[in-house]
């Protein structure tokens, strides 16, 4: 088996997760200005969603994913309604926005930890599974992981680019005065925005909980991981976040091939500090006043 290919499919796995989430962040950021980190609070609710449904309740794992999928993205929706549309309609600075979502983002995650405890959790689904050595070694789950990721992303730029509810998305986005005007109502845009975003961080949640075990702050930690993919592809195009999702997990997985596996973190904030001190609009940004 090629250490290459182990590699390179590893990279594609953790891609997969890194665009889910980085796909919907920025896509809430591009049209409501806020940099959202409490949406790492969302991809560990789906998780432990899907734990408490099918561990403890016994609850059929397909039908656990519902439940959960609806649970945490209607949890995203009422963080915007009942969090951040107060402080906007106080014409909050983005600042402050920032600050509130990551005071957020803590008191969820002590939430979790109250809830559940500290240690880690494990689904039954993720226990004793086939690996298929093909080019690489491969789980289902993480087949299933690639393939749902691309279909949502590719399911994503088709509501973008050819629905109604994506052209008031990409006009509310770039001049919510000017789409308020012709009758689209801001709101109501951050809404959905604040729904598509958050089932995909649901989506990923789930995901990462059948690959890897679940914690109260693992969602910080993809939550980082997220706005890096997004910096690097440049922050508010969604395009740019699925792009630099699959360099950051290509990079994580191929750096560990020279260094300790410890590492791994260490690479991505390398590349968030290289990107922001170099290139700080990104590889699709446009640097300002250009």
């Amino acid at each position: 088996m090629s250490i290459f290919l182990q590699l390179l499919v590893n990279g594609l796995i953790a891609s997969s997760l890194y665009a889910l989430l980085a796909g919907g962040f920025s896509l809430i950021h591009s049209v409501t200005k806020t940099l959202h980190f409490a949406h790492g609070a969302v991809f560990t609710s789906a998780a432990y969603a899907t734990f408490l449904l099918t561990d403890k309740f016994g609850l059929n794992f397909f039908l656990a994913i519902i439940f959960a999928l609806i649970f945490s993205t209607f949890l995203g929706l009422i963080i915007d309604k009942l969090v951040y549309q107060p402080f906007r309609n106080r014409k909050a600075s983005l600042a402050t926005l920032l600050i509130v979502s990551l005071v957020l983002l803590t008191i969820l995650n002590a939430v979790f930890l109250a809830i559940f405890g500290s240690s880690a959790k494990i689904l039954s689904i993720s226990s004793g599974q086939s690996a298929f050595d093909i080019f690489a070694r491969i789980t289902a789950t993480q087949i299933a992981a690639i393939i749902t990721s691309l279909v949502l992303i590719i399911g994503l730029f088709i509501i973008l680019k050819r629905t109604k509810i994506g052209k008031a998305l990409r006009a509310t986005a770039d001049n919510p005065s000017a789409a308020q005007i012709v009758g689209i109502s801001p709101n109501v845009t951050f809404s959905i925005a604040f729904l598509i975003g958050s089932f995909l961080a649901s989506v990923a949640g789930i995901l990462a909980g059948t690959e890897l075990n679940i914690y109260p702050e693992m969602g910080s930690t993809f939550v980082v991981k997220a706005f890096t993919a997004s910096v690097i592809g440049g922050i508010g195009s969604v395009p740019g976040a699925v792009l630099g999702a699959l360099f950051l997990g290509t990079a994580e997985n191929f750096g560990i091939w020279f260094l300790p596996s410890g590492f791994k973190d260490t690479i991505a904030f390398g590349l968030l500090f290289f990107f922001l001190l170099a290139r700080p609009q990104g590889i699709f940004g446009v640097k300002d006043g250009a």
